[in-house]
């Protein structure tokens, strides 16, 4: 594994994270969920992501039962906060105060753990000052209960408002946490040169793109029984790539990938690491032999010339629209 410092802060995190997303406490049982787990701490990743969210909080639960007994303080733990849980109360979701505090507190009785090293906005609040969440989320780092401030899915411009208030607060807003692939790369026009001037890095998600990157989903043919497209809560995320254009190039990509030494899904995650304000790449996983595959990805380093026939072979399905990064 390899490691690298996140944002401008003295935190470091493993190039491949560890995601519980759309698997623990919904795809999978917990059997398995804590066999990739440890097949993750095998393989030398340190950073796991969940958010209270993911099968409304049994994923921060699942996952704090797998890490129980690990050395804390060789772990760098994320999770979200913003979507509705719970029964879905009018407090129950956002970025007001009283649902961040007690959203924070849930989550580290879910976690089994005394603080949160990134604790991240799952998406921006349009509906409540940013001075409210921003002071808020102050306030648990203050209290010791969070290390780091981080968001998810905000645009430049939010990122900018938000690291500016966070400088006049005196604490760390550190990281974004992006949809980010060769196929979806919104974050590249704006979203980047901002975090970079901002002292944030990327910590992102799907860089297989919703599996379609690994080369499973074939041009023609039905897709695959229990894989994400034939699942109820994600196969909307995966939907838009199951055209044959984007699958037919997708298979084109198939002898770069073995020139490269690698397999579809390893160049996949490979090449988000080759941007620089990318500090690590969130791998989800239903089998451990997923993880032990995907994170051969850390330190490959892909030449110049492969990286331009991907985007000769891919351009014209790349996504780049930055106003696609957006709040519902």
């Amino acid at each position: 594994m390899e490691f690298r410092r996140l944002g401008r802060s003295g935190l470091t995190v493993s190039e491949i994270s560890y995601g519980n997303w759309l698997t623990h406490g919904s795809q999978i049982e917990e059997e398995q969920a804590n066999a990739c787990v440890r097949a993750a701490l095998d393989a030398g990743i340190t950073t796991f992501d969940t958010a209270d969210v993911y099968a409304n909080t049994a994923a921060e639960s699942v996952l704090g039962r797998a890490l129980a007994g690990e050395r804390r303080e060789s772990l760098e733990i994320l999770t979200k906060v913003y979507w509705p849980t719970g029964p879905g109360g009018p407090n129950d979701r956002g970025l007001g105060r009283k649902h961040i505090i007690e959203s924070a507190n849930a989550s580290l009785k879910r976690l089994q753990t005394d603080y949160i090293d990134v604790y991240q906005a799952h998406r921006f609040d349009r509906t409540v000052p940013l001075e409210e969440t921003m002071l808020a989320f102050a306030d648990l780092v203050r209290q010791g209960k969070v290390l780091y401030i981080g968001v998810s899915e905000w645009n430049a411009e939010q990122i900018t408002r938000g690291a500016a208030l966070a400088r006049e607060l005196q604490v760390p807003f550190i990281s974004n946490q992006p949809q980010y692939s060769m196929l979806w790369r919104v974050i590249e026009p704006q979203i980047i040169p901002a975090s970079e001037r901002e002292g944030l890095s990327q910590v992102v998600f799907s860089p297989i793109a919703q599996g379609v990157l690994t080369g499973k989903y074939l041009p023609g043919q039905p897709v695959p029984e229990g894989s994400r497209a034939t699942d109820e809560s994600g196969k909307n995320f995966v939907a838009r790539w199951l055209r044959d254009d984007v699958l037919e190039r997708v298979q084109r990509l198939r002898p770069l990938a073995e020139e490269a030494g690698l397999t579809l899904a390893q160049l996949a995650v490979a090449w988000v690491l080759q941007n620089k304000n990318v500090a690590s790449a969130i791998i989800g996983a239903s089998r451990p032999e997923q993880v032990t595959e995907n994170v051969k990805a850390a330190g490959k380093v892909l030449e110049s010339d492969l990286l331009d026939k991907i985007d000769s072979v891919l351009d014209e399905v790349v996504v780049t629209d930055p106003r696609l990064t957006h709040t519902p």
